[in-house]
C-alpha cells in the first residue's frame, strides 16, 4: 500500500496520463483526416462550407499543427523525467494540458459532425486550459534554463497562440453557419485588429517571440487567401509587420533593464 502511494506521489501516473493524452489527441486528429465522423474532415469543411469566411488562413498555414505536436511530444517526454515529475508547476500544467487534449478530441468530433456552436464551447475550454498552463509555467516572466524554455515554454506558446487564432476563426465560422453572413469585410478587419492588439499585449507583458510569430504566420496566410480583398489583405499584412516591430522594440527595452 505504501509503495503504491509513493508511486502515485512521485507523479508517475499523471506523467503517463499526460503523455497518453498528447498521443491520443494526435491519433484522433490524424485519423479524422482520413475517416472524418461527419464525412468531411476539418480542412474540407473549411474549403467548402466556410470558403466565404474571410478570416480563415490559407491552407498551408495549418501545417503548423505538425510543429505544435512535435513540441507537445517533446514536452510529454520532458515532463516524464523524475526531476520534472516533482515540480509542482509542471503538475499543474499537466492537469490543464490533459483537459485541453480531451477538449480538442471533443472539438474534432463536434466540428466534423457540424455542431459548430458546441465546437466553439470546446474551443473555449481548450483556450482557457492553455491560458492556465501558460500562466503556471510563467512563460516570459520567470528566468529558466534553455532546455526548459525549448521543451516546455515554447511548445505552450505555439499551442496557445494558434488556439487563440483558431478561436476567432471558429466563432466566425459558427456565425456564418447561423446565417450571419453580412459581417463581411468590416467584421473581419475588426477581428484582425483585435487579435493584433491581444498579441501585442502578450509581447508587452511577456516578450514571447514564439507566440507573436504564430500570429504573424496566421495573418500572412490570411492575407494570401484574401489577396483579392485589399482591405483584409492590407490589414493582415500591416498588423503582422506592426507585431514584428513591436516585438523587436519590446525585446530591446527588456534588455536595457
Amino acid at each position: 500500500m505504501k509503495s503504491s502511494s509513493s508511486f502515485s506521489d512521485s507523479g508517475v501516473w499523471q506523467g503517463l496520463a499526460t503523455f497518453a493524452s498528447i498521443l491520443a489527441t494526435l491519433g484522433v486528429n490524424s485519423l479524422s483526416n482520413f475517416y472524418p465522423p461527419g464525412g468531411l474532415n476539418v480542412g474540407q469543411i473549411a474549403n467548402t462550407l466556410f470558403k466565404e469566411v474571410q478570416i480563415i488562413p490559407a491552407n498551408y498555414a495549418f501545417a503548423i499543427w505538425g510543429v505544435i505536436y512535435v513540441g507537445l511530444i517533446a514536452y510529454g517526454i520532458y515532463q516524464l523525467q523524475p526531476a520534472q515529475r516533482k515540480d509542482w508547476s509542471i503538475r499543474h500544467v499537466n492537469r490543464y494540458l490533459i483537459l485541453a487534449c480531451l477538449a480538442q478530441v471533443a472539438w474534432i468530433y463536434l466540428f466534423t459532425l457540424r455542431w459548430f456552436w458546441f465546437s466553439v464551447v470546446a474551443m473555449l475550454i481548450i483556450l482557457g486550459s492553455l491560458l492556465l498552463a501558460y500562466q503556471s509555467l510563467g512563460v516570459g516572466q520567470v528566468r529558466t534554463t534553455r532546455r526548459r524554455q525549448w521543451l516546455a515554454h515554447i511548445p505552450f506558446s505555439l499551442y496557445l497562440a494558434w488556439i487563440s487564432v483558431a478561436t476567432i476563426v471558429n466563432v466566425a465560422s459558427a456565425l456564418f453557419n447561423s446565417g450571419l453572413q453580412q459581417y463581411g469585410t468590416v467584421w473581419t478587419v475588426l477581428m484582425l485588429l483585435i487579435g493584433g492588439v491581444l498579441a501585442a499585449l502578450v509581447t508587452l507583458w511577456r516578450t514571447d517571440v514564439a507566440f507573436v510569430l504564430v500570429f504573424v504566420w496566421a495573418y500572412v496566410a490570411i492575407a494570401i487567401r484574401q489577396q483579392t480583398n485589399p482591405a483584409i489583405s492590407f490589414t493582415a499584412v500591416g498588423v503582422a509587420i506592426a507585431l514584428i516591430v513591436h516585438l523587436i522594440l519590446s525585446r530591446r527595452m527588456s534588455n536595457q533593464y
